[in-house]
């Protein structure tokens, strides 16, 4: 009998997560800060989406005609339901990569994402994606790939095979995926206790098996415990890529793209020694350690000169997705963390936490009286994108063209939550992607859009759903109990929705 599954974890499903990455929008600031020409966002192709909240978000929020595949039938039903909650859904396919990637009726793409993919996968299938990629990917487009990289993984490559041979051969049959997974932690643990030496010359990996201990069961079956496990060096990478034309664009996480909050002088100095854009990458993931990579390659990289880059920048939209209040204005680099400059950053964040697209030449006009130039603007952009905060918006008529697609997805995602299996995302026509809201929050939208009128009117509502789901309010990090409790901090949590998070949402067209 064939295996469909391919030696994947196909018996628990993938996570409800979105990720901004997968988003050709999200790759303009990055490109352009790289030097680079923005390709065309026209049509794209996401392989392997999981439950598919990316590429129907993207689908819905961004007017690009979208593609897929993922080959669990489970996953693929709820992400085809969805695509069929809005008008020109995503096209998408349970099929396998063969499969589809040998389809005749697909275009050819602007943009092709692969997120959590490419070490979980045979060579086989790589194979089979670099063809596709090469035949497929239009001349100037993007491929966005993340994967699991070496030297950061080297040391747990034999750890995730011992875990991975003990769910295999030590659990005893009928124990299902979790109890794998469960079994093999708490053996890992039993060795750790015995002190043997690959744990002494290797500390850390006592660290991550703790933290482990504490992640959801669903996501370590697909991180650890599938068949094909392999971390891969950026060069390797690069050899894999140049087959089908492609060549080294940027980081898409965009703290990457400030050196000086991973690198010391010795560091950058060391690095800009070195011509070949491929080693030089090599060489800075030994010094900073990576353990995993978040890529754009590009299809015919056309560099821009110096005032193409400025202007093309200054044209760039921004919006704020955050209530001012909730901003965090700490960073975090290999170097360590620091606090971000309060004379540059709370100008800016300031002028734009009325949810306003403005362009960057816009702001820098705004800020002029505060000295604050282009490049720091830039910076603080960057800074921003990585933190979820400063994202890129759309041009006011693709806004308007995606607002009913999103109004109907909402709306399908608030009925959702209503019914107790709510996912942590709504789409914004602003962004051309999704904004985060917790449950709670959705179930206090939902309140409003049904009419009514008052926060604490909302907070009743809210609670006596979560009631049905027998669910109860966080507070701290621990459940209440009893209606009093549960109650008293929904109406907190109401008044303060009403204040900050609802205009937020009405500005970014989420309502």
């Amino acid at each position: 009998m064939t295996d469909w599954t391919s030696g994947y974890v196909a018996n628990v499903g993938y996570t409800y997560g979105y990720y901004a990455e997968l988003s050709p929008l999200r790759a303009q600031l990055l490109m352009l800060n790289a030097g680079l020409a923005l390709p065309q966002r026209g049509i794209a192709c996401e392989l392997g989406f999981g439950q598919g909240v990316s590429a129907n978000v993207h689908a819905a929020a961004s007017g690009s005609s979208w593609y897929g595949t993922d080959f669990n039938p489970s996953q693929a039903a709820f992400a085809r339901d969805l695509a069929a909650s809005y008008t020109n859904g995503a096209q998408l396919y349970d099929q396998s990569f063969a499969e589809f990637c040998s389809r005749d009726d697909l275009p050819d793409f602007d943009y092709i994402g692969l997120h959590g993919i490419w070490s979980w996968i045979s060579n086989e299938n790589r194979h089979i994606i670099v063809d596709f990629i090469r035949r497929k990917l239009k001349v100037g487009g993007i491929v966005y790939v993340s994967y699991n990289t070496s030297p950061g993984w080297s040391a747990m490559v034999p750890v995730r095979n011992l875990l991975a041979r003990h769910a295999e051969i030590m659990t005893p049959p009928g124990a299902g995926v979790v109890g794998k997974v469960d079994s093999a932690i708490a053996f890992a643990h039993k060795l750790w206790a015995a002190n043997p030496l690959f744990a002494r010359a290797y500390p850390l990996i006592g660290e991550k098996l703790k933290a482990m201990e504490k992640q959801d069961r669903h996501y370590l079956a697909h991180e650890y415990f599938n068949r094909d496990w392999l971390p891969m060096s950026f060069a390797e990478m690069a050899d894999w890529m140049e087959t089908a034309k492609l060549s080294f664009g940027c980081s898409a996480t965009a703290l990457d793209h400030l050196p000086q909050l991973h690198l010391s002088a010795e560091q950058k100095t060391l690095l800009n020694e070195i011509s070949d854009p491929v080693f030089r990458e090599s060489v800075r993931d030994f010094v900073v350690n990576q353990q995993f990579r978040r890529d754009y390659w590009v299809k015919g990289p056309r560099p821009l000169n110096a005032l193409e880059r400025v202007s093309q920048l200054r044209q760039l939209r921004l919006v704020m997705m955050r209530p001012l209040q909730e901003v965090d204005m700490t960073i975090t680099g290999t170097l360590g963390q620091g606090t971000m400059e309060e004379k540059v950053y709370r100008p800016l964040l300031e002028l734009m936490s009325d949810f306003r697209p403005r362009t960057l030449g816009e702001i820098e006009f705004a800020l002029r009286e505060y000295q604050v130039n282009l490049i720091q603007l830039v910076e603080c952009a960057l800074v921003m994108a990585e933190k979820a905060v400063l994202v890129a918006a759309q041009d006011d008529d693709a806004i308007a063209e995606a607002r009913p697609r999103t109004a109907q997805l909402n709306k399908t995602l608030l009925t959702y939550a209503r019914n107790g299996r709510g996912l942590a995302y709504l789409a914004s026509p602003v962004t051309g992607g999704a904004l985060p809201l917790s449950v709670v929050q959705q179930l206090l939208l939902l309140a409003y859009v049904e009419g009514k009128k008052q926060s604490d009117e909302w907070a009743e509502y809210a609670w006596q759903l979560l009631k049905i789901q027998q669910q109860a309010v966080l507070k701290d990090g621990k459940a209440l109990e009893g209606d009093e409790a549960n109650l008293a901090e929904l109406k907190v949590q109401a008044a303060g929705f009403q204040t900050s998070r609802l205009p937020m949402l009405q500005a970014l067209g989420v309502v």
